[in-house]
């Protein structure tokens, strides 16, 4: 009766949230767009993401303004400040396993592409739009099957996917809200049972592409494109699918995994623009000409969810990868701080993009997470690409603005903080190369310390340290 009297009062409480989603813009790939149009995009608030930073987030008020953000038509995801679900009880986490390998040779390029083996899949995903997956919550449980079902029957639930999380240490439940429950009531009532650990929505993210001649990269960051080299760096990106077929992704690709697998490949460009620019080959060579690309699609038609994500991490995480690519952008959600807390302790570099929702935009995650370099945009002339997301969590800029890259099967000019993100991806691997035993933290350190101021002197919210500056970094030691 005890527990009953909690849900439902719980229940009252949680009533009162608010949840609404809005479709996202669509997203093409448009070389020659018309500049001077300009889409007005605002999105309702994404509930549980704490936009406001604190806590062991990276410094900064974080609040965003009020009023609409002005985005480019190839701008997919904005995520205002969202209302905050009441905290989950914390619960002490497994330590982390022991760290990988470094630069360890991967399987044959070319292999077949794997999907999840203990997915327990009782409904399709779908495509979704908007802030979160209307009907879904995603909940770390204490206990076995069994467990989850007498937790699903007794919430009125449904399981629609389980599976052990390496990063996360525990096992992640997807629960399906068959009744129409708002997701923010069924998270309070889910918070009254012992069993589960943290409840969050399932948050949607979005791939962080502006509209798009040579590759100007390589002089602004300090790096010597004949003496550039990543030479069996491994690298986790996880992304839309690629054309394995493009030939600047010739002997790239190392393996592949689709975290989405009911879901058929439509796009293929972003991520094969993202794999092109660090490791590509031929006319249009990556940044690490050499490194292994482990390639996990998470995303159609620019979004994915918080799932599909964590599973793909997992994934990357079991590869020994040495560093984890993410060229997207949504929400906080404390399931994939924990998973990017976690791959951090494993020693992974985690490197996102900032985002490209505008100066008035809140904070984007992952790139705001502690132990995550937030990368920002520049242009061949050192300018902050005006679409970028500012704020205290942006670590280091890197170019982005009209750069050529693979695209499908063949090139196209990109721009965003996705590629820019890329950038740093494979200058670091340069970086561990040269240094195979170089730690994550040094990396990041090195990095700050090198790089050439942009803006206020010091850190700033526009470019934070400055522009990555590869022959600087490349001469510090801890």
């Amino acid at each position: 009766m005890a527990v009953e009297a909690v849900i439902r009062f719980a229940a009252i409480l949680a009533g009162a949230m608010t949840i609404a989603a809005v479709p996202a813009s669509a997203q093409s790939n448009d070389a020659t767009p018309d500049r001077t149009k300009i889409d007005c995009s605002t999105e309702a608030n994404a509930i549980a993401a704490d936009c406001i930073r604190g806590g062991g987030d990276k410094g900064g008020s974080g609040a965003a303004q009020a009023g609409a953000v002005f985005l480019p038509a190839l701008i997919v995801d904005l995520f205002p400040n969202p209302v905050a679900l009441p905290a989950p009880v914390p619960t002490p986490r497994p330590e982390p396993a022991t760290a990988p390998a470094a630069n360890q040779a991967g399987p044959p390029s070319g292999g077949p592409i794997i999907s999840p083996t203990d997915l327990i899949a009782v409904q399709s995903r779908r495509a979704v739009t908007g802030d979160f997956v209307p009907d879904e919550v995603l909940v770390t449980v204490d206990g076995d099957a069994g467990a989850m079902q007498q937790i699903a029957a007794s919430f009125g639930l449904e399981v629609r996917s389980q599976r052990q999380s390496r990063l996360l240490g525990t096992t992640l439940v997807r629960f399906g809200i068959p009744d129409g429950r708002p997701v923010g009531v069924v998270l309070a009532q889910l918070a009254a049972d012992g069993r589960t650990q943290r409840r969050e929505p399932n948050h949607i993210y979005s791939l962080q592409q502006a509209a798009g001649i040579v590759n100007y990269a390589f002089d602004r960051i300090a790096l010597d494109a004949k003496q550039a080299s990543g030479e069996n760096v491994r690298i986790a990106v996880i992304d839309t699918g690629i054309d394995d077929t493009n030939p600047a992704l010739a002997g790239v690709i190392a393996a592949q995994f689709d975290a989405m697998p009911n879901v058929p490949i439509e796009k293929r460009d972003h991520g094969t623009s993202i794999d092109g620019l660090i490791a590509g080959v031929g006319p249009l060579e990556g940044m690490a000409p050499g490194a292994k690309i482990y390639h996990a699609r998470a995303f159609e038609g620019g979004k994915s969810t918080m799932d599909v994500i964590l599973s793909a991490l997992d994934w990357a995480a079991d590869q020994n990868v040495s560093i984890i690519n993410m060229s997207f952008v949504g929400p906080k959600n404390d399931l994939l701080g924990t998973a990017c807390r976690n791959a951090r302790a494993l020693g992974m570099v985690l490197v996102a993009a900032a985002g490209n929702n505008g100066p008035k935009a809140p904070y984007g995650y992952p790139a705001a997470f502690d132990g995550v370099i937030a990368v920002t945009a520049t242009d061949a002339s050192d300018g902050l690409m005006p679409q970028a997301n500012r704020g205290a969590y942006v670590f280091i800029s890197a170019p982005g603005v009209e750069m050529v890259a693979p695209s499908g099967a063949g090139s196209d000019v990109v721009t965003g903080t996705s590629f820019a993100a890329a950038i740093v991806s494979g200058a670091i691997a340069n970086l561990i190369h040269a240094t195979p035993d170089r730690s994550a933290n040094d990396i990041e350190k090195a990095l700050a310390a090198t790089a050439r101021d942009l803006g206020p002197k010091g850190r700033d919210n526009d470019f934070g340290y400055g522009l990555l500056d590869l022959k600087a970094a490349e001469a510090v030691r801890e």
